[in-house]
């Protein structure tokens, strides 16, 4: 059973309200049934993901509809503009979980062309106690700043720090002691970069794979 997409227009939330979310759940369960009388049954015995996704919170990138997956394929984190910092407690529990405990082959960073989250930290503005998260955006800023700033289009320059975000996001989750002792044990595991085209509906393959620590810098390899 593949996630059904809703006949409504992108922007038009009018039909949403508190109600209708639970009649909509109503709805789902008796479609779900008529296809598949099993299918919660199945689906409460355990999962099994062969994917961790690492996305942007953003209400228009959905793990599960933009890959046609179904619930229990995709085990998923998200946060404001896909951060991945090795202070961030929520994600490294959710990483050590995915790795070590469903043992997923594959974990993807994913972000998208247009993030607010990446175009507030573009900016100058303060926002408030989210300027303190943003600041991880600065920073990859930084380190790509003679690229950025050659970046003449404010669009292309955006663009690029999306990449630039989800490429800094790879980079850092092949640091962890959890990915690094995973392939120490010859755990299959891959780490990937994808950017999710909102215009479109496609996703862009960074080529920014990584299956073992061969591309870190030794500084960052644990023994």
């Amino acid at each position: 059973m593949c996630a059904k997409v809703k006949k409504y227009h992108a922007h038009d939330t009018s039909h949403i309200s508190y109600e209708s979310l639970l009649e909509g759940n109503k709805q789902f369960v008796a479609e779900t049934l008529d296809e598949d009388p099993d299918y919660f049954h199945k689906l409460a015995s355990g999962q099994k993901p062969p994917i961790l996704w690492i996305g942007c919170a953003d209400s228009r990138v959905p793990a599960n509809q933009i890959t046609n997956t179904n619930p229990g394929e995709i085990f998923v984190h998200r946060n404001i503009a896909n951060v991945v910092v090795h202070s961030d407690m929520n994600m490294l529990s959710v990483l050590d979980y995915a790795v070590n405990v469903l043992e997923v082959k594959h974990v993807i960073v994913t972000g998208h062309y247009g993030c607010g989250g990446v175009i507030a930290a573009m900016s100058n503005k303060q926002f408030g106690l989210i300027d303190n998260w943003l600041r991880h955006i600065k920073d990859v800023y930084r380190i790509h700043a003679k690229e950025l700033d050659a970046i003449t289009d404010d669009k292309e320059r955006v663009d690029r720090l999306v990449e630039c975000n989800v490429i800094e996001g790879v980079y850092n989750l092949c640091k962890t002691s959890i990915v690094q002792n995973a392939w120490k044990h010859e755990h299959n595991l891959s780490i990937h970069g994808w950017v999710y085209d909102l215009g479109t509906g496609f996703i862009k393959d960074l080529k920014v794979s990584a299956s073992n620590d061969s591309h870190l810098g030794g500084v960052f390899k644990f023994e």
